[in-house]
């Protein structure tokens, strides 16, 4: 590694840092102004907000600004070495563009590497703590998807209905655990007014049990009734957030069990899985098309750079949340919904670094 590699590593990173910094106190700025009546009007307590929920929040600002944060410290580093001739210099005496991305490049794919782990199992803790406390005190609480008329499948022979399910304490209202046979027929239901989950098991009081064997219904009373379901509340009490909370192994895990279950609305929960993965690419993505949009000297210094390159960072990142309705509702698939955007303005940077002067 050269000085100049290790010169530019280390603009690039005091810049990130700094910028970082910076994004996070205007965030939570931002979101407590807009916020504070909610506060006020279910009486948060005001040292919690301070001292628990914005610190929580701090790691979901992170991941959110770090593809701006890293955007804007290449623009303003290489437009400096730009606007001071250093890059003219460079690329006089034969270094290739291709050269000069090379500390850029190992920046970006090492805080991909780790914004990738941060993303998957550091900020799913934290989001924890925010989550609850949205629920608590602001009116933007994530809603529950499931609500009445829920229908699981507990295996491949049974299925469980309820009527309706209280998130709040974990318990389901008119249950119906219902066993087929090999040709669909019903052999067996359990019946019961209510299910709860007490120490990782349902628990059913006053159960029938009724038995068919042709046209036989046999029935037997049940005063309690603990059972191990595949079912877990968290497959029955969903909300638009939920992926939020999950670690990447957790995600998946879930994802799969809302599958075996025969749940619906599998979108949303499927493209956040999916976000996880790439939406740290945008950290490698953006600093391809960082380093060619400022390696050139133009006129009106900074500024003009700095506001082009905004532009062109806001329409990548609307180009993210603008696919996310369409793999939400089906349309397209959770893995294109995730992926697409990102390889489009992968493909964009790739042609902007070959067409830039060498």
């Amino acid at each position: 590694m050269t000085t100049f590699d290790k010169h530019v590593i280390r603009r690039l990173l005091l810049a990130y840092a700094f910028l970082t910094l910076a994004l996070i106190v205007f965030f939570i700025l931002l979101h407590y102004l807009e916020y504070i009546d909610d506060f006020l009007d279910r009486d948060a307590p005001m040292g919690r907000i301070y001292t628990v929920y914005y610190p929580s929040y701090v790691p979901e600002i992170i991941r959110l600004v770090s593809p701006l944060a890293i955007f804007l410290s290449c623009l303003f580093v290489t437009g400096k070495l730009a606007q001071t001739m250093q890059m003219t210099a460079l690329q006089t005496s034969g270094v290739s563009l291709w050269r000069i991305l090379r500390p850029y490049a190992l920046v970006a794919v090492v805080l991909s590497c780790v914004m990738i782990v941060f993303n998957g199992w550091i900020v799913p803790i934290s989001n924890r703590t925010v989550l609850e406390f949205d629920s608590l005190y602001l009116h933007t609480a994530p809603t529950q998807i499931d609500i009445s008329d829920i229908h699981r499948q507990n295996s491949p022979k049974t299925v469980v209905l309820l009527g309706y399910y209280d998130r709040r304490t974990d318990t389901a209202h008119r249950v119906s655990l219902q066993r087929f046979d090999d040709l669909g027929r019903l052999v067996e239901r359990v019946d019961a007014h209510r299910m709860e989950w007490r120490d990782s098991l349902w628990y059913m009081p006053d159960v029938i049990i009724r038995t068919f064997s042709g046209a036989i219904e046999t029935r037997q009373y049940v005063a309690d009734l603990d059972t191990t379901l595949t079912v877990l509340p968290r497959d029955l009490a969903r909300t638009e957030r939920d992926i939020e909370s999950m670690t990447i192994p957790m995600a998946a895990d879930y994802v799969a069990a809302l599958r075996r279950s025969g749940a619906g609305n599998l979108g949303r929960p499927e493209v956040g899985f999916w976000t996880k993965l790439s939406y740290p690419l945008a950290n490698l993505v953006v600093v391809l098309m960082a380093l060619p949009l400022a390696a050139r000297r133009r006129r009106g210094g900074q500024t003009a750079r700095i506001a082009g390159g905004l532009f062109l960072a806001f329409v990548y990142l609307a180009a993210q949340k603008l696919t996310e309705p369409f793999g939400y509702g089906g349309e397209l698939d959770p893995v294109v919904t995730a992926f697409a955007p990102h390889a489009a303005f992968l493909l964009l940077a790739i042609a902007m670094l070959v067409s830039a002067r060498k």
